[in-house]
């Protein structure tokens, strides 16, 4: 019997479509090349990322279930690589389980002309359909320059993991996925405290030094207690620990050099697929040196 074909409706998010374009071409590549279909979303806006939710709960339900509903008439999930999205997406999905709530929110879904949700469909993220869906074991079979014991730091995201409630057991204080397909690709996980806190990236305009502290804090953390190298299923957590790190040295009046990538670059790297496609140099802290010292080769 032939396995299940897995496609979904896919929902980079806003980041990963203009400021960390690295993340989304390497989610694309990695799954492509292990037959995992992702369709484009052409029709779908901005999730509201937790900020609408605030100021307009009715409004933010409102605009997550028209793209659920887009979703329903593609017959598919929703997969997305940013933690934000996904914690806006699963607040929506949890809310619009109570049939009344479901109903005022269609009841204006309708009058704007969009098809009524249905709850046929579900949102993940893109590492929970790679450990559930397709299975590390799996993905061991596609390794071709596996990384040999190299100490990678994982760094969850608040929000993917808070508020659990939301999260149908695939969230808390003790989240596996990353641990799992870092073990899958031949990576030692480095444990430190940081691994399921806030990166502050929501705090960043509020105030900066105490941003600059709290990314900049994790990622020392982690070289100090020996990463070779830092990985997020987030591109907000990515552009926190990954883009400011420089800031945060100089803030912080230390060096951390430590890189940091997508979870979906490093797989990639692990795969043998070419490092420019999976948008390696646009990396913020060059990898490839320290690659290269565990026998990786460069795709």
């Amino acid at each position: 019997m032939a396995a299940k074909k897995l496609k979904y409706a896919y929902y980079p998010g806003c980041a990963a479509k203009q400021i960390q374009k690295e993340a989304d071409w390497s989610a694309r590549k990695v799954a492509d090349e292990l037959g995992i279909e992702l369709h484009e979303m052409h029709a779908a806006t901005c999730c509201g990322a937790g900020n609408l939710q605030e100021h307009d709960p009715a409004a933010a339900l409102a605009i997550n279930a028209r793209i659920f509903s887009q979703a329903e008439e593609m017959g598919m999930d929703i997969v997305t690589i940013c933690n934000t999205c996904l914690q806006t997406f699963r607040y929506a999905y949890a809310r619009l389980q109570d049939d009344d709530i479901r109903e005022k929110i269609n009841a204006v879904l309708v009058k704007a002309g969009v098809k009524p949700f249905e709850n046929k469909m579900e949102p993940k993220h893109l590492i929970w359909v790679l450990v559930e869906e397709f299975g590390a074991e799996k993905l061991k079979k596609h390794i071709t320059s596996p990384l040999n014991g190299m100490k990678v730091a994982p760094f969850y995201g608040c929000h993917s993991l808070r508020p659990r409630d939301v999260f149908d057991g695939k969230g808390g204080q003790k989240p596996q996925y990353l641990d799992t397909l870092i073990e899958a690709i031949g990576g030692e996980v480095l444990e430190y405290n940081g691994k399921d806190k806030c990166c502050g990236f929501h705090y960043m305009l509020l105030n900066e030094k105490e941003f600059l502290r709290m990314s900049g804090g994790h990622s020392h953390e982690a070289k100090e207690k020996g990463a070779d190298v830092m990985v997020s299923p987030c591109t907000l957590c990515d552009m926190a620990v990954g883009a400011y790190q420089s800031r945060s040295e100089k803030a912080m009046g230390i060096n951390i050099n430590l890189p940091e990538m997508s979870i979906q670059q490093l797989i990639g790297v692990s795969m043998g697929l070419n490092h420019k496609e999976l948008g390696l140099h646009r990396l913020h802290q060059d990898p490839r040196a320290m690659m290269a010292s565990y026998g990786v080769k460069e795709g």
